[in-house]
């Protein structure tokens, strides 16, 4: 298994640092939206759709709306809103997360879990197209966004199974630990640092730094989310597509958190024009 994994990885990082280094922004857009696509129909999965009919709407409706987005999103007030909504978003269900307790907690419906499909996977897209579009320096701001959940990833894994004694959500994710968290917003405050040296104007040193600690508890949080939606399916994986990583879900679950809100982030501090 984590030979598959390591192997997936070879093959795919440079892939993607060369699609988004390299491909112009519409052709970026694109391409995402075809990851996203196939992220989405494992969300069906997710929240129980059966029929191909069925799928196959809900797929062209987030086509569609991707393609909305795609006109809008060059209007200030309605990028700044969008990404500001998602944040919101992704600040209840931190609440909902910590306040889980299974047997008391009420499922989602199937059209509650499709309504959060598009909450969880839209502004991810919109985003990382965002970001790329934001002149020269755009395509590696995408890269670092991207870095920052695959960071916090590795620094609660080694953290995690080094030092990791407290559960985080047992009743959620058995193997994620509370010293596994403390390891990613290690990681990523040191990491943090690269991206003043990538965009100077984004802020002075603590701001940046903040704003790095907070995407990483976010990235917790879309990673537990997701975690939780799996167990209530009653699958390990989201797919298959990826051996040893499992779905697209699976790989982009806390990015769908980090994308949105570091994207606020930069807005607020006045570097995201």
């Amino acid at each position: 298994m984590l030979l598959h994994r390591i192997l997936t990885a070879l093959v795919l990082l440079p892939l993607v640092i060369l699609g988004v280094l390299y491909l112009p922004s519409a052709g970026f857009a694109l391409l995402l939206a075809a990851v996203i696509l196939v992220g989405t129909h494992e969300w069906t999965r997710l929240a129980g759709l059966t029929r191909p009919m069925h799928k196959v709407a809900y797929l062209l409706g987030m086509a569609l709306v991707m393609g909305l987005l795609y006109l809008l999103l060059p209007l200030p007030f309605f990028s700044l809103g969008l990404f500001a909504a998602a944040s919101l978003g992704w600040l209840v269900v931190s609440w909902l997360i910590i306040r889980y307790q299974p047997g008391q907690a009420t499922e989602a419906g199937q059209p509650a879990k499709l309504l959060i499909g598009c909450f969880v996977l839209l502004p991810t897209w919109a985003a990382l197209v965002y970001l790329h579009g934001m002149g020269s320096d755009g395509p590696a701001l995408v890269l670092y966004t991207l870095s920052l959940s695959w960071v916090a990833d590795t620094g609660a894994y080694f953290a995690g199974r080094q030092w990791g004694r407290v559960k985080l959500s047992p009743h959620i994710s058995p193997k994620k630990t509370r010293e596994g968290v403390y390891g990613a917003l290690l990681a990523v405050g040191l990491w943090s640092g690269l991206l003043i040296w990538i965009r100077p104007e984004t802020g002075n040193l603590p701001q940046v730094v903040m704003l790095c600690l907070l995407v990483c508890l976010v990235s917790v949080v879309g990673d537990l989310f997701e975690s939780l939606l799996k167990r209530q399916a009653g699958i390990k994986d989201s797919g298959n597509l990826l051996p040893g990583h499992g779905g697209i879900l699976d790989r982009i679950d806390s990015l769908t958190a980090v994308a949105p809100v570091f994207t606020l982030g930069l807005l607020l501090l006045g570097s995201g024009k």
